[in-house]
């Protein structure tokens, strides 16, 4: 007899003492056919928690076999909890477990049941028939005889109980006879898990949008063969996320496409609310065609008047056997590790790889809170529940873009309504879609209406308090844990400016990655060379840094077009990199009066409602009144007088000793701290109004239809000219190009004379705006600080050899990581703001920058 088991579940054997279970089971284990793990025996672990398996009474007084009854009552109690507490959690990891005791009573079964359907895992039953007198001779071989008033006790018992037995619900009953040949045959993996193998190709909600389905498919790299089968030369496979019917033009054609493919092995699907629906249609059922489900039942009347009722009853058998064996989602493993799953409308953590009644439907439909006013479902958000690792991609629910949010990435970008139809590359990662010009809703209902109508709507806070993850085209998924958010979020709460206006927070900046290899130099603009050079840049754009404070200014043409914008009339925002105000209101509606006024030439040329800027605005009093004052300022008068009084003191000594040694130390010593007066005050000077502000525009961020990371930072230099020459608020930025040694050299000089100067120092960037090596992102500018300028950030002092070489030291990784994540999240910021995604979507990259830098690293670098 062939003996079924699924691939994790529980199978109950069932049967007296003496039936052979347990000889079954070993000859399972010995053949390699089944994990000694994999079975649980109620004998071992009352050995394991009572050191006995078995505690005979037989022939004692009277007291002495009740107390060994009961004291093999609470063995036993002991140990089934045991052994049930380990069924539980090999359940939760989705194991088979076969559970060796007799069961010969409903409710010993019942608690598996439970354990089974609890866990969304199937549970069988392997039923012992044995002859009375075979199982007496076993137990008269036994060293431990249970006795023949206990043996046919169990078998009467037995006997009794199979009729109810059979009225139990299990997935599968195998009835085993004596000396019957049983053979195990299992799974080697889940039928629900997918081997990457040579990529997948994984298709959002095409919903009957078959002629973009076949243009989606070439974009891909698919050619259709002789046979008609779509086939891509190096060996990837499609998987549709379902909904592959319903509202749109060519539901059957779909349906036929996927059930071919499916079929010949080219293709996989998964279940959905619609495939559902459809199926139970196509089996006869009492369905209401609603939502565009009525379009499928029209395609097949045509199909039955042009091929006859034969020809479609065989169609409707085999895309009803399509539709009902769909899986509600598939795990795919790469080298055999679980990395990514495929569901339709959504699954939870502890689902996943699982199968059942419950996870099918949530799997279809999602989760939902109830009806709202129109009778459409209040949909909830499991994506704030999801923690585990692996990528969910799911559909159902149409975004605007494919949307990536805490490790989870919808890509049904409502084809049928106009929209998108999106596919996944996978393991690439690479998303690629077709436009769908027809809004096959008529209009009716349109989520992506909807959600255009719901863009500027309250961030859900629960998604992130408790961390989340958020993904990047550049860096990838980036992480933010709990104990960054919430800081973050407490600062938030202190800033003014509603989170509309919050579009890009600007990235900090790393040092040279090495030290200067110079004596008497912390840093030097040659390591930022050699740092880009080795990574095979040969161009590079030396700027002059201003030693300001950074801004970022959206600007609008019109108050009115700020508010497809940010949802209310406007002239701009100016803020700073902690997302605040950077002016009090009067000095800001000032200023950007000013500005609007002298940018209309600006904006009526390049056809824009609004310019987005990452800028610098000095001077830097105008932020930073108060640490000059306690930080600076205080510091600088104390330890010049302190340096001058003791220098004065050496100077006057009458003393026979030679003091020189200590007069030269105060002299450097007083120079140090005259240094430190000098750099702070040079970038600091009075404002009178508007007299005396500067701001500084080193990069064009965005106008209304389109970013500028694709232009080289030459033309962002450019442009900082153009916008000097529209309005005296905003100055010019020297810089250089690198593109030799000489013009290297050349840069090197012209920094060497900025901050001897007192000037703070320059930034080099590579030419390109975003660059990167063998896949990976590099450094998209490195700053280079002066020798004078660095007193005031790392000591008065910090040139005393043992203070540099203690200096040279420092580790700049972490800060070089943290440039790159929030580089990376800006990019992604101001693309989702230019593509006109909600405020959530945008505020997800601003709250994660603010919260990586809730992280600490030296502030100095």
């Amino acid at each position: 007899m062939d003996v079924y088991v699924p691939y994790a579940g529980i199978i109950l054997c069932v049967g007296p003492s003496n039936s052979g279970k347990t000889t079954l089971l070993q000859s399972w284990i010995q053949t390699q056919q089944v994990k000694s793990s994999e079975v649980v025996s109620s004998d071992d672990y009352r050995e394991r928690v009572g050191d006995l398996r078995f505690l005979d009474w037989k022939n004692r007084p009277r007291d002495e076999a009740s107390s060994l009854m009961e004291q093999y009552r609470i063995q036993s109690t002991e140990a089934f909890q045991t052994m049930d507490a380990i069924i539980e959690s090999r359940c939760r990891l989705n194991k088979l477990t076969i559970v060796d005791a007799t069961h010969l009573h409903p409710s010993d079964r019942e608690r598996y049941r439970n354990i089974a359907r609890s866990h969304h895992l199937p549970i069988l039953t392997l039923v012992f028939h044995t002859k009375e007198a075979t199982l007496l001779l076993r137990d008269s071989e036994r060293d431990e005889p249970r006795g023949k008033k206990r043996v046919k006790q169990q078998l009467q018992t037995f006997k009794q109980q199979l009729r109810l037995l059979k009225k139990e619900r299990y997935a599968r009953s195998y009835s085993i006879y004596e000396d019957e040949t049983v053979r195990l045959i299992r799974p080697v993996t889940s039928p629900i898990e997918l081997d990457v193998g040579k990529g997948l190709d994984i298709v959002g909600d095409i919903h009957g949008c078959f002629d973009e389905f076949l243009i989606l498919l070439h974009k891909l790299g698919y050619q259709q063969n002789t046979a008609g089968f779509y086939i891509h030369p190096e060996g990837r496979k499609i998987l549709s996320l379902g909904d592959i019917m319903s509202r749109g033009p060519k539901s059957l054609q779909t349906l036929q496409f996927f059930y071919n493919h499916i079929q010949a092995g080219l293709a996989y699907m998964v279940d959905s609310n619609h495939g559902w629906k459809i199926a139970r249609w196509l089996d006869g059922k009492q369905v209401q065609l609603t939502h565009g489900d009525d379009k499928v039942e029209q395609e097949f009347l045509a199909y039955e008047q042009a091929h006859g009722v034969e020809k479609a009853a065989k169609l409707k058998e085999q895309l009803k056997d399509l539709l009902l064996k769909a899986p509600s989602h598939y795990v795919l493993k790469k080298n055999g590790v679980a990395t990514a799953v495929c569901v339709h409308a959504g699954i939870r953590d502890e689902w996943i790889g699982k199968q059942s009644h419950e996870i099918s439907d949530i799997a279809r439909y999602g989760e939902t809170d109830g009806f709202d006013d129109a009778h459409k479902p209040i949909r909830k958000d499991w994506t704030v529940h999801h923690k585990t690792s692996p990528l969910i991609i799911w559909g159902h629910d149409p975004r605007k873009k494919a949307m990536t949010v805490n490790g989870t990435l919808n890509i049904d970008q409502g084809a049928v309504f106009g929209g998108e139809l999106t596919a996944f590359r996978y393991p690439e990662r690479d998303l690629l879609s077709v436009d769908v010009e027809t809004d096959y809703s008529n209009g009716n209902h349109n989520p992506l209406h909807e959600l255009e109508k719901a863009r500027f709507a309250v961030p859900n806070i629960a998604k992130y308090i408790h961390g989340y993850t958020t993904s990047t085209e550049l860096f990838g998924d980036i992480h933010i844990g709990e104990e960054h958010v919430i800081p973050a979020f407490d600062a938030l709460s202190h800033v003014t400016l509603p989170l509309e206006d919050l579009v890009y927070i600007p990235p900090t900046m790393s040092p040279t990655p090495l030290p200067s290899s110079l004596e008497g130099y912390l840093e030097h603009p040659q390591e930022a060379i050699d740092y880009y050079q080795q990574k095979g840049i040969t161009r590079m754009v030396a700027e002059k840094k201003h030693m300001g404070s950074r801004a970022v200014l959206l600007l609008f043409k019109t108050k009115e077009a700020a508010l497809s914008y940010i949802d209310r009339p406007s002239l701009g925002v100016i803020y700073t990199r902690k997302g605040r105000a950077f002016f009090d209101k009067t000095t800001e509606q000032a200023i950007l009066e000013q500005l609007n006024k002298d940018l209309q030439p600006y904006f009526e040329e390049h056809h824009t409602d609004f310019v987005l800027l990452d800028a610098e605005i000095m001077p830097w009093n105008l932020k930073a009144k108060e640490l000059i004052s306690k930080q600076y300022a205080h510091v600088a008068e104390n330890a010049r007088l302190d340096r001058m009084q003791l220098l004065s003191k050496l100077l006057s000594n009458s003393l026979d000793h030679d003091l020189s040694k200590w007069v030269s130390e105060f002299e450097k010593k007083l120079k140090h701290a005259n240094i430190f007066e000098e750099v702070y005050q040079n970038y600091c000077w009075k404002v009178e109004n508007l007299e005396g502000i500067q701001i500084a525009p080193f990069h064009v961020l965005a106008h209304r239809n389109r970013s500028f990371f694709d232009q080289p930072h030459t033309w962002h230099m450019e442009q900082n000219q153009l916008f000097s020459e529209l309005s005296p608020l905003f100055v010019q930025t020297e810089w250089k190009l690198i593109d030799s040694d000489t013009s290297a050299a050349e840069v090197i000089s012209w920094w060497e004379a900025l901050t001897d100067d007192g000037q703070e120092g320059i930034i080099i960037k590579s030419e390109s705006f975003i660059c990167k090596q063998k896949g990976k992102l590099i450094q998209p500018a490195i700053k280079v600080r002066g020798q004078k300028y660095l007193h005031i950030i790392y000591g008065m002092d910090y040139l005393e050899p043992k203070n540099l070489e203690r200096l040279k030291k420092r580790n700049s990784a972490k800060k070089q990581k943290l440039a790159l994540r929030e580089f990376s999240l800006g990019i992604e910021a101001v693309n989702r703001f230019v593509a006109g995604e909600s405020v959530e979507r945008v505020h997800e990259c601003v709250l994660a920058t603010l919260a990586l830098e809730s992280d600490p690293v030296d502030p100095r670098l």
